[in-house]
């Protein structure tokens, strides 16, 4: 679904990425790993088109995206939830809902799959976005990205700051997603139990390079946590 080929970015002269490359498969939750200011947020903008890339291969579904713009992304079925939510605080929660489907028809009904899958969101539906705890928030992001039916669901630490009750539940929401078969996602994660539980694949970037990867049921066997541990 995903497959990105020898990435360079660079910030003001620093080499920031180093010829990344990766594959994210349909029905499969490909995990990244790696400590903080290795370069996994600038990999995820650079997905989206948020910043452009020095050189290298974006494709997305066959086709190359690495020139397109992140709104043509989107509409190719990218979904992206942000590190930090980045919720309209404003905003109700059945309003940023509906940014999500921004580029559907206008009168595209919210799909009720969401609130199957967050249940505490249609309880929520007027209540503003801001006045939601960190976790709802959280539960708000993931919903307004899959809100539109993306086929790639790219995921940024979202279990940054979320209580372990709803770590747990947006960890069933991702494996219920891939195991259906008809999406590939992308988690970035730091909470490594987290993300061996849920990782069908694992990278581990390190100075901005992919320094292992292989098939998540090996992630022990290859004291994977000692290499991303802080």
């Amino acid at each position: 679904m995903l497959n990105v080929k020898e990435l360079h970015q660079y910030y003001s002269g620093s080499h920031i990425l180093r010829g990344v490359s990766l594959e994210a498969r349909q029905g499969e939750v490909t995990v990244l790993l790696g400590r903080n200011g290795v370069g996994k947020t600038t990999l995820l903008k650079s997905l989206m088109g948020l910043v452009p890339i020095k050189s290298g291969s974006i494709a997305f579904n066959g086709q190359p995206i690495h020139q397109a713009t992140p709104y043509e992304r989107a509409r190719a079925g990218i979904g992206f939830v942000p590190q930090g939510r980045e919720i309209f605080a404003r905003l109700t929660v059945e309003e940023n809902l509906r940014m999500g489907l921004a580029y559907k028809p206008g009168g595209t009904a919210i799909p009720t799959e969401l609130f199957e899958l967050f249940p505490v969101l249609k309880q929520m539906l007027n209540r503003r976005g801001g006045d939601l705890s960190g976790g709802q928030q959280q539960q708000l992001a993931i919903a307004r990205a899959l809100a539109a039916g993306p086929k790639l669901l790219i995921l940024d630490e979202p279990t940054e700051g979320i209580q372990p009750s709803i770590i747990k539940d947006i960890g069933r929401v991702i494996r219920m997603l891939a195991d259906r078969g008809d999406m590939a996602i992308l988690l970035v994660e730091q909470y490594y139990d987290f993300a061996e539980a849920l990782a069908d694949q694992y990278l581990v970037m390190e100075r901005g390079e992919v320094i292992a990867r292989g098939p998540g049921s090996e992630m022990v066997d290859k004291g994977i946590r000692q290499l991303v541990a802080i």
